[in-house]
């Protein structure tokens, strides 16, 4: 039960840390966007860049307009390598980078709300084996014997319950909303490699 417990309370904290974290991350993303589409050129759209960054869109656009620099001034030596192709490869690492670290705790979640039953139930199963040997070992089977028993064994199902619901909610909520923004950040990215590959530098 203790375990059962502490796993609870450590997947809502997990729960509200995403949630909040995931809510920063859009809001910043969405800046990001509007700043770059109303931005008159690529390289004040840099200028105007934290030197931090922390939301995808943001790391995206550092890292493909850096390696965007880096094909400008050594154009000769990779006329052989598309310049979209590098592009988006580099993005793409990005991107990955940024999804595996969104994720971060949620295989905690994700084994919490499968785990938490099945201890729950091993814990009643094993509390009402405990009984029926002290029912035995009474030799009264009236219900005021086995009552409390039963009741303090259904217990720890009550409460593998109260653990798994939360998790599981909370990863499928979590992923969904992570998904988004990965599938959100794939997308700039192609409309961003479109519009670095047809660019010209300081433009």
């Amino acid at each position: 039960i203790l375990a059962l417990l502490f796993a609870s309370v450590w997947c809502w904290a997990i729960i509200i840390d995403k949630v909040v974290m995931l809510k920063h991350t859009k809001e910043k993303m969405k800046n990001f966007e509007e700043k770059f589409w109303h931005a008159s050129s690529l390289a004040e759209c840099y200028k105007d860049m934290p030197k931090k960054p922390k939301d995808p869109l943001s790391l995206v656009f550092l890292n493909a307009y850096h390696e965007w620099i880096h094909i400008q001034g050594n154009k000769a030596k990779n006329q052989s390598i598309k310049m979209e192709e590098r592009l988006l490869k580099v993005m793409q690492i990005t991107i990955d980078k940024q999804v595996e670290k969104l994720e971060t705790k949620m295989v905690f979640l994700a084994s919490t709300g499968s785990v938490a039953p099945l201890l729950g139930l091993f814990g009643t199963v094993w509390g009402i084996m405990n009984s029926f040997n002290a029912i035995g070992a009474m030799q009264s089977a009236n219900i005021a014997a086995v009552a409390p028993g039963v009741a303090e064994a259904l217990l720890t199902t009550a409460v593998g319950l109260i653990a798994a619901i939360p998790a599981v909610l909370g990863y499928n909520k979590i992923t969904n909303d992570i998904n988004r923004i990965a599938a959100r950040t794939e997308t700039f990215s192609d409309e961003l490699a479109t519009v670095l590959a047809t660019s010209q530098e300081g433009e």
